[in-house]
Formats: structure tokens, C-alpha cells, sequence
């Protein structure tokens, strides 16, 4: 990254509302935490009189128990934001090109561009029929946001190894991937999986996430890492909830049955993308975007513009919640 690509290189939005009276729909956020978080962040504070643990291996060792890999391959970061970024910096040079899915996640191609990489856009759907060959990179998000397509792992592990064939490095982002059962690909060779403990969590604010890699591409993360990158009340608090399995469960059984709630609803009036994510994307049909936001805004209810996405022009995106919001959800739009 240098100097004029920082400044030459947009911002891009983002999901949240700070209006502590709005229901925000447009950010992914899990509405509960698990119990004791609290009294974990707040006992942390007086081991914050000093620096964090280096490297943190407590930390690394409750995320590779919550991801099944080893350890050592675990690399913390400040969130999952910044193991993305972590993992293009490394993998990636000026004038290379990037295999992006469209629609999906709009940090991607920011991120590619600040390295001075071209991204390559390809369908989300067609991503992992896509050849790796020409790239140096590849990006797959699983669960695709905005989208909620689940891939099967089996066709991840197919496209790990063209990737491997082709000496092309695979990111996966996993942000999602704990609102559903699949495995994780965290220790697979010659892929990078990021992770962020923001959503399912319910903790965007405490910033806690990691990337799983391995060979050289561990040693570049280790090496390339900032020290004390992740502050003690977020390890506490990461350490802390990546081992409530229960809540996680309890998690994913309530978001699928609001998730089915929601389509219910909904679907007799807009088309609804089938998702495995803890949102969904709704065609806005024929009332239009800008009719959905101002009904939403007149509910005291924010949802997401999806027209922000590349290739999406008719769309907005409502994160799952709990039963009070997808019945707000419901009155919303049957008042679009």
C-alpha cells in the first residue's frame, strides 16, 4: 500500500445505525452475548495495566478449539476485518489480479485495490467453477453476504486444490460461518480462513477475530503481525466466548426458526433469496428501494441498502434477529 492509493482508494459502507431508538436491521448482528461477558471484560480491565500477553496462546488456543486447527496456525487480529487485510497484503503485488464474487462483501476489492491489485469479479454463484489459474489470489465468503448462500464443503476443498494446482492463495471468510453447522476449512493447506467473533457474538465493538493459515503463509502472518494487536479485555472476552458452545447452538436454532418466520411472511409479496446466513436479501420489487427505506424509517426500523453491492439494483438486506424483530420485519413491509 502506498500513499496515493490511500488516498485515491473510497471508503465503502457499511450495515449499523447509532440511533439507540432505531431497531437496526442492517447490520448482522447477533441481539444476545453469552452469559458472563460482562464480568470477563470487567475483571480483564486490571490485567489491562499491562501489555497483552506475546504471542497471546490462551487466545490461540480457545480459537483453535472453536475452529478445529492447530494452534500455532491460529494468528490473532483486531477482527476479521483485519485478517483480511492481513492475509491481501501478504498474498498479493501491485499489478496482480484478484478472483472476486459479485455481490459479496465490498471490503474485498477496497482491500485488493489499496495493494495496487486489479480485483476480478466473477458470480458468487459461479465462483468455485471459476479458474484460478490467472490470479494471485482467490476470495470466497461463506456464507456469501449479502447473498446467505451456504457452499457445500466438499465443493470448498475441490477448489482449494485447483487454487493449489494454479499456486493461487484461497482467502475464505468465515464471519458467517458459525450460524450454521458446516466445518470450518481452518488448517486446510494453501488457504488463509479469517474469522470474526462480531457477529455471532453479538460484540462488534470489543474487535476481536484471527486468520488460520498455514506454511508460508503462517510464517509471513506471524512475522507480519503487530504485537499486542488485540487488547487483554478482548482476548478475555474472545477466550471467553468461543467456548460457550451452548449459546451457539441456542444461536443457531433461533435464527433458523426466525429466519423461516421472516420468508414466511415476506414471501408472498417479494421474492426472498433462500439463505443460510443470519439475513436475508429481498428483491424490493416493484414499490423500489427507496420506498422500503422510507417505510422502514417511519417504523423506527433501519435495513440495509443493498444496492450497494456490486450488481444489485433492486435490493435490501434485513439481518435475523429474534421473534420481536422479524414481527417488526413483517409489519415493515406489509406496509411497503
Amino acid at each position: 500500500m502506498d500513499r496515493d492509493r490511500g488516498r485515491e482508494v473510497g471508503r465503502v459502507e457499511h450495515g449499523g445505525s447509532d440511533d439507540p431508538d432505531v431497531l437496526d436491521l442492517s447490520a448482522n448482528i447477533n441481539p444476545r452475548t453469552p452469559m458472563g461477558v460482562e464480568e470477563v471484560y470487567r475483571n480483564a480491565l486490571e490485567d489491562a495495566r499491562r501489555y497483552p500477553a506475546e504471542p497471546p496462546d490462551a487466545y490461540r488456543e480457545a480459537a483453535a478449539g472453536y475452529v478445529d486447527c492447530d494452534p500455532e496456525a491460529v494468528v490473532p487480529t483486531p477482527g476479521g476485518l483485519a485478517a483480511i487485510r492481513l492475509a491481501i497484503d501478504l498474498a498479493v503485488e501491485p499489478g496482480e489480479s484478484v478472483l472476486i464474487p459479485s455481490p459479496s462483501f465490498s471490503s474485498y476489492a477496497r482491500e485488493v485495490r489499496l495493494q495496487g491489485a486489479e480485483p476480478s469479479f466473477v458470480s458468487h454463484e459461479e465462483i468455485l467453477a471459476a479458474d484460478p489459474a490467472a490470479h494471485s489470489l482467490a476470495i470466497v465468503c461463506n456464507p456469501n453476504n449479502p447473498t446467505g448462500t451456504l457452499y457445500p464443503r466438499e465443493d470448498l476443498r475441490t477448489f482449494a486444490r485447483r487454487c493449489r494446482e494454479t499456486d493461487t492463495h484461497l482467502l475464505v471468510d468465515e464471519a458467517f460461518l458459525g450460524f450454521t453447522e458446516q466445518a470450518s476449512l481452518a488448517g486446510t493447506p494453501g488457504v488463509t480462513v479469517a474469522r470474526s467473533l462480531t457477529k455471532l457474538f453479538g460484540l462488534p465493538g470489543i474487535r476481536a477475530g484471527f486468520a488460520v493459515a498455514t506454511g508460508e503463509m503462517r510464517e509471513a502472518m506471524v512475522a507480519a503481525r503487530r504485537p499486542w494487536n488485540v487488547s487483554v479485555p478482548a482476548l478475555a472476552t474472545g477466550r471467553h466466548c468461543m467456548r460457550q458452545t451452548g449459546f451457539v447452538e441456542t444461536t443457531r436454532d433461533r435464527v433458523r426458526e426466525e429466519r423461516a418466520r421472516l420468508r414466511h411472511g415476506l414471501d408472498d409479496r417479494f421474492a426472498i433469496r433462500p439463505s443460510d446466513a443470519p439475513f436475508v436479501l429481498i428483491d424490493a420489487g416493484g414499490p423500489g428501494v427507496e420506498r422500503v427505506l422510507e417505510t422502514a424509517a417511519d417504523h423506527s426500523v433501519a435495513v440495509r441498502d443493498a444496492r450497494t453491492f456490486r450488481g444489485l439494483d433492486n435490493h435490501v438486506r434485513v439481518a435475523v434477529r429474534d421473534s420481536a424483530a422479524t414481527d417488526r420485519t413483517v409489519e415493515v413491509f406489509a406496509d411497503v
